[in-house]
């Protein structure tokens, strides 16, 4: 199950920074609404055969990224101890926290060629923070709420009751050596 479909990162960060990041020198994608109709899986047709080879060559791009985020999410839910493929109802807070990493690390990767001050870089602030939420989610300190599977299996009963034997002297007992 991919956490981020194209037609999301179409919406954000949007095709034109998708444009940019995703095309190649040779063949870059210079029409936004093409790169837009590509993402979404819209009607091409008014675009010439050369430009929707650049488009689909920078889809190729996209998606490999976003494959490559989706096996980084996997191996920190696996330590965790999910099953994958995670099956999240798609209104659940958990599912909205899983795409809103994957775009994080798809962005960052799509960029990673780009020459920023990575401290003050907002794609790499929000790669980095995506993989300490994923770290925590590791080791088992945040949750993906409500709909998380190992939440509800780790916290299925916390009442601890002990039982023992019947009192060998209780008051019936010691009545009888007054």
């Amino acid at each position: 199950m991919p956490y981020i479909t194209t037609a999301e990162l179409a919406e954000r960060p949007g095709a034109r920074e998708i444009a940019m990041v995703a095309s190649t020198q040779t063949h870059p994608v210079r029409d936004e609404a093409l790169m837009d109709a590509t993402l979404r899986g819209a009607d091409r047709s008014a675009w010439t055969a050369e430009q929707i080879a650049a488009a689909d060559a920078a889809l190729k791009r996209v998606q490999d990224a976003l494959a490559e985020a989706g096996a980084l999410i996997d191996g920190y839910l696996v330590q965790r101890g999910y099953a994958l493929p995670l099956q999240l109802p798609p209104t659940s807070t958990g599912k909205s926290v899983l795409t809103s990493w994957a775009r994080a690390i798809a962005r960052y990767l799509l960029n990673q060629n780009r020459v920023t001050d990575e401290s003050k870089d907002p794609i790499a602030r929000d790669y980095r923070e995506a993989l300490k939420m994923l770290g925590l989610l590791a080791q088992g300190k945040f949750s993906l709420g409500a709909a998380d599977p190992e939440a509800a299996a780790n916290t299925a009963s916390t009442d601890v009751r002990f039982d023992g034997d019947a009192p060998v002297f209780g008051r019936q007992q010691l009545r009888y050596f007054r």
